[in-house]
This record gives C-alpha cells, sequence and structure tokens, in this order.
C-alpha cells in the first residue's frame, strides 16, 4: 500500500475519531478522571482510542501502534518497521472545558521516520495532512510557513508539563522568549501549534512532549518547509522524529536565533 493510501485511511479514520469527539461534547456525555493525580483523562479519550485502534487494526492488521491510551516499550520503538504514533484526543483539558482547540493526531512511522500524518481538528473543521516529499495541506490548501527573520517580530508557540514541579525551570525560556520576540501563545495542543507554524500562524514552536503528541504535526510542519529539531542531541536508539524533548520548530529563518536564545536561557546567561 502506497503512503497515499495509508493517509486517505488514516483521514477517514481521524475524521470519524473527529465526529465521536463533537457528539461527546454536545451531549456532555463523558466522566473523567486524573491520571497519576494531574494528568486529565475523559472517557471519550479512551472511547476514540478504541476507535481508531480498531479501524488501524482493520486496515493494517498486525502494525504496531503507540498511544497515550496504549504505550509500548518505547526504547522498542527504533526496531519497529512500521509503527502507527496516536493521540486520541490532543487538548484533553481544552475538550472538557468547551475550549476549540482539540485535534485527533495520527502519524505513520516507517523505519523510525515520519511518512505520513493527519491532524484534525473537529471544532476548527480543519483537517492538516502531509506526506514526507510530498507536502502539507490543511483542508486541501497547500501550507507554506512565515517568512519572518527577526526574533522581534516572531509570534511563538509553546506549552507546559502537566506535573506543576516540572515548570519552573522553563519559566527562564518563556522570559526570554517573552522579552526578544513578539508574543508568546499557548493553545493547548501540540499538534495543532505545530500545524500552525505550517500555515503560517506561528513563526516557532517549542515544548517538551511525547511522541503521540507531535509525530504527524511535525511531518506536517516540515513538509510546509519548517525546520524541524532540537535544542540538544538526541540520545541513540531512539529515531529523531519520536523523540520528544527540547523540540524547536519554525521557519528556517529564525530557527538558529531562536535556538540559540533558548539555550542561553537554560545556561543562565541572560540572567547575567
Amino acid at each position: 500500500m502506497t503512503p497515499e493510501q495509508r493517509l486517505e485511511i488514516a483521514v477517514d479514520i481521524a475524521q470519524e475519531a473527529g465526529q465521536l469527539i463533537r457528539k461527546a461534547r454536545e451531549q456532555q456525555a463523558f466522566g473523567h478522571r486524573f491520571k497519576d493525580g494531574q494528568e486529565l483523562v475523559t472517557d471519550t479519550d479512551v472511547e476514540v482510542d478504541t476507535l481508531i485502534g480498531q479501524r488501524l487494526e482493520n486496515a493494517f492488521p498486525g502494525e504496531a501502534r503507540l498511544s497515550e491510551e496504549l504505550a509500548p516499550d518505547q526504547s522498542e520503538l527504533a526496531e519497529t518497521a512500521s509503527l502507527w504514533v496516536v493521540d486520541p484526543i490532543d487538548g484533553t483539558v481544552n475538550f472538557a472545558h468547551g475550549l476549540r482547540h482539540v485535534a485527533v493526531s495520527i502519524g505513520w512511522i516507517e523505519g523510525g521516520t515520519a511518512r505520513a500524518g493527519v491532524v484534525h481538528a473537529p471544532f476548527l473543521d480543519e483537517t492538516y495532512t502531509g506526506l514526507a516529499g510530498k507536502g502539507a495541506w490543511c483542508n486541501g490548501e497547500r501550507l507554506q510557513t512565515s517568512q519572518t527573520r527577526q526574533l522581534t517580530h516572531c509570534l511563538v508557540g509553546t506549552g507546559f508539563p502537566q506535573r506543576r514541579d516540572s515548570r519552573l525551570p522553563l519559566m527562564r525560556r518563556l522570559q526570554a522568549v517573552l522579552t526578544h520576540c513578539q508574543d508568546v501563545r499557548r493553545n493547548g495542543s501540540a499538534a495543532l501549534d505545530l500545524c500552525d507554524v505550517a500555515r503560517g500562524r506561528l513563526d516557532a514552536y517549542y515544548e517538551s512532549v511525547s511522541p503521540w503528541d507531535f509525530a504527524a504535526g511535525w511531518l506536517i510542519a516540515r513538509e510546509a518547509g519548517a525546520r524541524t529539531g532540537h535544542l540538544y542531541p538526541c540520545p541513540g536508539g531512539l529515531p529523531a522524529d519520536l523523540y520528544g524533548e527540547n523540540l524547536l520548530v519554525s521557519n528556517p529563518q529564525v530557527h538558529e536565533m531562536l535556538g540559540d536564545l533558548l539555550r542561553r536561557a537554560d545556561a543562565g546567561e541572560l540572567d547575567r
């Protein structure tokens, strides 16, 4: 099966999942709990993950799947020939609170490299797609990153971890970006932040997230002309397209400057 055919099936699955999400929101027919005492999970997350899993298994029998609700040993991912990386609801807190930045994210990884991806935002009526080497689109419209060349003109997206004790070290980065860039946006969905970089709504995005949060959006941004990378070298044994720590995605013009700014903030150099 070609990557194009795989993407077509993934889009159909993501849009069906989106319908389930919209119905759950309309009916307010979902319970919720807190995983590890802090991370919100709703019944709809589990229902959507089950739907996507069943549809993927029917279409691609036996192929591995990594999702927020079903996470195999990530040390084995580098050796997986074909892997589906799924976030049934990226932006669960937004979903539970009635906000619109909610997405279904499905990425296909072959040999450790992202090959196809879809990010569907049911409350925004936007479906983003990307194919390795072929480009990226939103609702059929070709995407292209911004051309901003100065940090002072950059609108930057980011997010913060669920664990509150992990947020304090990130304040230096936030202060640096607020000081040297135009402004910051925190929309609550990494997948959609990446798609906003692809579309030129954001000039850059940085954060540390899980593979299912970024796999599809990372490819979409890259195929729209964004430079995708990490602030620090990736550890051996895990593909860059699945390593979510210290991501930096931006238009090519500002990537080096923003990366340098964030690393200097980490080192405390901007405090002197």
